[in-house]
């Protein structure tokens, strides 16, 4: 017979597993890696004062989701199309709240998009051909982790856009967002930003920590002798597309917790969502053939309980 987890203790206990699970999953993404250097640790500890309680962040933070799938349900009831671009240096925390953003979503409906290097033949398309087939449909949300801006940031300070192709976009990218707009996208743009010494500090940490080594490639380096270059790259791309369409928002980001929290909460108060009206969902009894038998798998079929 089915479980009534309404009417024994039993259910209560079952449902507060589940919502431990729930923090688990957060708390998972949260810790360190038990190898990294205690040095680095003790540096780390020293250069920033205490953030949020743990468990006033996890409660805050699944707050913000629960309203964000509120959003998701609304933009998918209402059709509207929403685009968040998430630009900032390397290390800044756009992959964080990217994350947490995306964690309880459907991603039918709120997708990440992270484009590579562009392939010979997309270097030779109009600049922004690549990104339009990623933009959204009725009732879709899209995460740009980096986006156009990439000509005005590291393409232009590595040397891959010559002058004249930074200018070009610089004249283009206003037109070019309002156009999105126009055609009734809701596009909204954070720029996280973190200190030299902080962005320092996480470099470090990825190098002694096995698990983030990924995160660092030869560019991301190179952005650590060009700091200064990349800076003066953001204040021109502040200053020149800054428009009233589409208007920047800067996320400081050296307190990772409260930058994941500010930002999440700023993205709601943008789009003008409504509870959406749901049928009351019931599950249906199970149909029980007493002339079934449930069929015995070969023992090879299934996976070792190692653990």
């Amino acid at each position: 017979m089915p479980i009534d987890l309404t009417q024994n203790d039993d259910g209560y206990d079952w449902l507060e597993a589940e919502l431990a699970d729930t923090l688990d999953e957060e708390f998972e993404l949260e810790i360190s890696e038990p190898a990294l250097s205690l040095e680095i640790r003790k540096i780390y500890r020293k250069a920033h004062p205490p953030s949020l309680e743990r468990r006033d962040y996890f409660r805050k933070l699944l707050s913000l989701q629960s309203e964000l799938i509120k959003l998701q349900d609304w933009v998918q009831h209402s059709g509207e199309k929403v685009v968040v671009i998430f630009e900032g240096r390397d290390s800044a925390g756009k992959g964080g709240v990217i994350k947490r953003i995306t964690q309880r979503l459907n991603p039918r409906v709120c997708r990440v998009v992270a484009l590579p290097a562009p392939s010979e033949r997309e270097k030779s398309q109009w600049y922004f051909q690549r990104y339009v087939p990623h933009l959204p449909a009725a009732g879709e949300i899209v995460l740009f982790d980096r986006s156009w801006y990439n000509r005005s940031g590291v393409e232009r300070v590595m040397g891959f856009a010559n002058g004249d192709q930074v200018e070009q976009f610089f004249n283009d990218v206003p037109e070019f967002e309002r156009m999105l707009v126009r055609s009734g996208i809701r596009l909204i743009k954070y720029w996280f930003s973190i200190t030299d010494e902080e962005q320092q500090m996480r470099f470090l940490m990825r190098i002694h920590d096995p698990l983030k080594q990924w995160k660092l490639s030869p560019m991301d380096l190179q952005s650590r002798v060009r700091w200064e270059q990349y800076t003066k790259a953001k204040e021109e791309t502040l200053a020149r597309t800054n428009i009233p369409e589409a208007p920047w928002f800067i996320v400081e980001g050296n307190d990772k917790k409260r930058a994941r929290l500010n930002c999440i909460d700023h993205l709601l108060s943008q789009i003008p969502y409504e509870p959406v009206p749901h049928e009351e969902i019931t599950l249906p009894e199970r149909v029980y053939n007493q002339q079934y038998e449930r069929a015995v798998l070969p023992p090879e079929l299934y996976v070792p309980r190692k653990y």
